[in-house]
């Protein structure tokens, strides 16, 4: 029997929603359908602003997350009537929400009553908004019960990428670039590593919205115009996130445009087009360093997010890694713009069968667990 779900993902990169329905058999996922829906300005504007502190902060993200579950409920209308199905077809949603915050294991520790710091992490939603907008189940809020039990929260998708790239007696790479950027190693013994390798498209569309007014370096052409600052690479990669050891997670709560201005202020002689060309350049050799040093065994990397679609970035994570095949996801069955919203849909089927969704030897939980809160339609 075919179980259907969707999966529903906008990512760090805020360019919109990417939603995907996607059917559950014997066989691996198979994702049927693919629709987007881009953000208003407005709204990508204040969820871009909701990731730094402001005024009336809780009343302005109640409302963000009603539009959102708008934006949610309206693609997963375009789904249902481009399958040609109805809501009572589909097991569920599971629907990500929008990372405002990401502070895991920050706060909360007191050593003289072993309590372990915790930290939280924030993703805008209204699931019950979302339920009643679409008569379907829903499921959110995947990454707190990770957090509860000591993890990182994220990344949550390299569990995923072991359903549907995993190769037996095989080690492969996959990376996601959103506006973080991070890796999955599905090691040939079955075992799993993962997590964030530094900033993905973030940088890198902020400077390009910046000097260009377009949202982002359309095939990173404006970064292959320009050349490579050495000094100032070399300023980048010296931020110690880099070095941490997994597991480690992170997002705009460290790279965000305040990071990159302290950064640049030794460098204002440069041209703008050399600093993206840079900041391209720092988005590859992050990922690079983390492939060599965690995956060096694999011969392929798997590039998926809307990184996969920036033609110069490609290019500098192949010439970083000249003896690994660096390849867009498509060319494994899956476009890059499906995965994280598959891998949610995936997840949605996992709590509602009772199943675990996290691993341990990514988030650094205790153990595994049930991931997320299901609100019924």
């Amino acid at each position: 029997m075919t179980e259907r779900y969707i999966g529903l993902m906008s990512g760090t990169s805020l360019d919109g929603v990417d939603g995907v329905l996607v059917e559950f058999s014997e066989s691996k996922p198979r994702v049927a359908l693919h629709c987007s829906a881009p953000f208003a300005t407005h709204l990508r504007a204040e969820l871009l602003a909701l990731n730094t502190p402001g005024g009336n902060e809780l009343h302005r993200a109640a409302l963000a997350a009603n539009a959102l579950a708008q934006v949610y409920a309206q693609v997963v209308a375009d789904l249902l009537a481009g399958a040609g199905i109805n809501a009572a077809d589909v097991q569920a949603i599971g629907a990500h929400g929008q990372t405002v915050r990401h502070r895991p294991q920050e706060f909360g520790a007191d050593a003289q009553q072993g309590l372990a710091a915790v930290g939280y992490t924030l993703q805008l939603n209204n699931p019950a908004l979302l339920a009643e907008l679409t008569g379907v189940d829903v499921v959110a809020d995947f990454r707190s019960r990770d957090l509860a039990a000591g993890g990182q929260g994220a990344p949550l998708v390299p569990a995923f990428h072991r359903e549907v790239f995993g190769q037996a007696g095989e080690t492969v790479a996959v990376l996601n670039i959103g506006g973080i950027a991070n890796l999955s190693v599905l090691g040939a013994d079955a075992s799993v590593l993962g997590f964030d390798c530094g900033p993905g498209n973030a940088l890198m569309d902020y400077w390009c919205q910046r000097h260009t007014s377009r949202p982002f370096d359309a095939g990173g052409a404006w970064a292959a115009s320009g050349t490579v600052s050495a000094p100032l690479l070399q300023a980048l990669m010296g931020e110690p996130y880099l070095g941490k050891a997994p597991p480690k997670s992170t997002g705009r709560d460290l790279f965000n445009p305040d990071w990159l201005t302290a950064r640049l202020r030794p460098f204002n002689a440069l041209a703008p087009q050399e600093i993206q060309a840079t900041l391209t350049e720092f988005t590859a050799s992050a990922c690079v360093a983390s492939v060599t040093g965690y995956a060096k065994s694999s011969k392929s990397l798997i590039v998926c997010g809307g990184g996969a679609l920036n033609t110069h970035l490609m290019q500098r994570l192949q010439a970083g890694l000249p003896q690994v095949a660096v390849m867009s996801s498509e060319a494994r069955g899956l476009p890059p713009l499906q995965v994280e919203a598959a891998a949610f849909a995936w997840l949605a089927r996992k709590t509602l069968r009772r199943e675990a969704g996290n691993l341990a030897s990514v988030t650094g939980a205790r153990g595994e667990r049930v991931l997320g809160a299901i609100y019924p339609a």
